[in-house]
């Protein structure tokens, strides 16, 4: 089995100075850590890297972190797995447009809006993990894990 640990939007440190201190305890021995952009500084990814190994993309305020791409496709014990930080509105649509930036993945990572979502549509699971460090715009701070083992995934949304 393969666990994942999955945030975006840290806004490190507009949002908060660092990352909340359960994100480490509920990360601790996870396979990889994806983040879905709005990471902001390097700081975050070079803690993150203590962890486990980071797979990252770059949001809308990542301009200072250009060596991201903007999205990523890969594959992981047979689950393809889109990683994208999201753009534009309204929220309701951000799902249909993401997913034209893939080519038949199982499940698609996302940030952008600070809503946590874990669920199905149209055969794609989705998960956007919400924000570790936001309140103001997310209903609350949040993270997400992954699961997968023998080509299935289940996912969770924590509450941090």
């Amino acid at each position: 089995m393969k666990r994942l640990g999955v945030l975006s939007d840290t806004h490190i440190p507009v949002r908060s100075p660092i990352l909340p201190p359960k994100l480490f305890s509920l990360f601790k021995g996870v396979d990889y850590i994806l983040h879905a952009g709005d990471v902001e500084v390097q700081k975050v990814l070079d803690e993150l890297e203590g962890i486990a190994p980071v797979l990252a993309v770059a949001g809308n305020m990542d301009s200072a972190l250009n060596s991201l791409p903007l999205k990523r496709q890969m594959e992981i014990d047979g689950i393809r797995i889109g990683l994208i930080h999201g753009y534009g509105g309204p929220r309701n649509q951000i799902r249909e447009r993401i997913r034209k930036q893939f080519n038949k993945p199982d499940v698609i990572i996302y940030g952008h809006t600070h809503l946590p979502f874990w669920g199905e549509e149209a055969g794609i699971w989705y998960m956007n993990p919400g924000s570790p460090t936001d309140s103001l715009f997310a209903p609350y701070p949040s993270v997400g894990i992954l699961e997968i083992e023998y080509g299935k995934i289940n996912g969770e949304i924590i509450s941090l």
